[in-house]
């Protein structure tokens, strides 16, 4: 009965050693190489198109610098709508902003313009969503961000929400340029802390 015992707990502790030694493999692997995220940091963020192209991610070289931008230009729409829609323009090299673009913006953003805002380090409800200089931004990499040849869908987290929001972009085989393809961040947020009636 002793030497039963003593090949059962062996037996035992063998199986309990290659499933901790499984899950931990697992673990470490779970999304290697596939949530990868980038973070950008930016002095001042943009004004204008020529401002916009003096940054070094104006490149546009990986989807991630094209994404950061984008949230970085939309960051100007209370200061200059238009020129903001002139700097979105660029960011989406063959083509212009549509009509319908345009109207969904202003009408995500207008009384709200926070939310741009949102997405860079240091803002919360808390503060009004005022980001800390330099601006810094964390774009992010699921596992299922570059599924489609040429196309991406990248993420960026705002502090007033609690899953974060696309930006669909474009590469341009010819040139290897990302460019934006379509804004799917500007979902309502909770709002700024001092404009919560139920604060």
């Amino acid at each position: 009965m002793g030497l039963f015992d003593s090949l059962k707990r062996a037996a035992e502790n063998a199986i309990k050693k290659e499933a901790t030694k499984a899950v931990n493999n697992a673990a470490q692997s779970i999304g290697k190489g596939r949530n990868h995220t980038e973070s950008f940091s930016f002095s001042a963020l943009p004004t204008t198109v020529e401002e916009l192209q003096a940054l070094p991610e104006a490149k546009l070289d990986s989807a991630f610098k094209t994404a950061a931008l984008t949230v970085a230009v939309l960051c100007n729409f209370e200061n200059n709508a238009d020129k903001m829609f002139e700097m979105l323009d660029w960011l989406k090299g063959p083509e212009n902003v549509s009509p319908f673009e345009k109207q969904f913006i202003k009408e995500r953003l207008t009384g709200k313009a926070y939310k741009a805002f949102a997405f860079f380090a240091g803002a919360t409800p808390q503060n009004g969503y005022k980001p800390t200089a330099p601006y810094t931004i964390t774009v992010i990499e699921n596992p299922y961000s570059f599924d489609n040849e040429n196309w991406a869908i990248l993420y960026v987290q705002s502090a007033g929400a609690d899953n974060p929001y696309g930006i669909k972009l474009r590469k341009k085989p010819s040139t290897g340029e990302w460019f934006l393809n379509d804004i799917q961040c500007l979902s309502d947020i909770r709002v700024p802390t001092a404009d919560d009636k139920w604060a």
